[in-house]
């Protein structure tokens, strides 16, 4: 018998539940999870290669994904993206970088890879992250056709805000 489909963006609590497409359970943050996920395997890998060879770097992987998974969710499940894609639609206008020529579209994925970002590089600084950001920002702007140079104040802002632990 096929298992019933979860709807995944089902309302709880007033605002966007982020389902777990397996478990149906609220607060569901597949980004972050992956990236701590990422981040945590490459680095337990490496650091078990360098004790126990191919073998020690493959069981590292495997736990340095677990591990860093589960820190990568933790922060990312801070991160209501729906929340704080309603925040920036309504605040970008007050920025000091806004352009009424530039319209929040065009913003929108640059305040998506802050806060994002802020997730992946948890334990990091904005300095410390930007440049690799910065390189990282063709793969990462989606629609938008932002230059880094304006895309980078959007993505510090939200960054930022996660940072201060505001609207979380």
């Amino acid at each position: 018998m096929p298992k019933k489909r979860i709807n995944t963006t089902e309302p709880v609590g007033g605002k966007d539940s982020n389902r777990d497409a397996i478990t149906g359970e609220p607060g569901s943050h597949p980004v972050g999870a992956g990236l701590g996920a990422a981040a945590g395997g490459v680095a337990a890998g490496a650091a078990a290669g360098a004790l126990g060879g191919p073998i020690g770097a493959a069981v590292g992987a495997v736990i340095g994904g677990v591990a860093g998974g589960l820190a990568g969710k933790g922060v990312a499940e801070q991160i209501d993206p729906t929340r704080e894609d309603a925040y920036w639609r309504d605040e970008y206008a007050n920025r000091e970088y806004y352009d009424e020529q530039v319209t929040y579209d065009r913003y929108a994925p640059a305040y998506k890879y802050g806060w994002e970002s802020r997730a992946k590089y948890a334990n990091r600084n904005w300095a410390d992250v930007e440049p690799q950001l910065q390189q990282e920002w063709d793969k990462n702007r989606g629609a938008s056709d932002l230059k880094w140079e304006r895309a980078r104040l959007a993505s510090q802002d939200a960054w930022t805000r996660v940072e201060r632990g505001e609207g979380i």
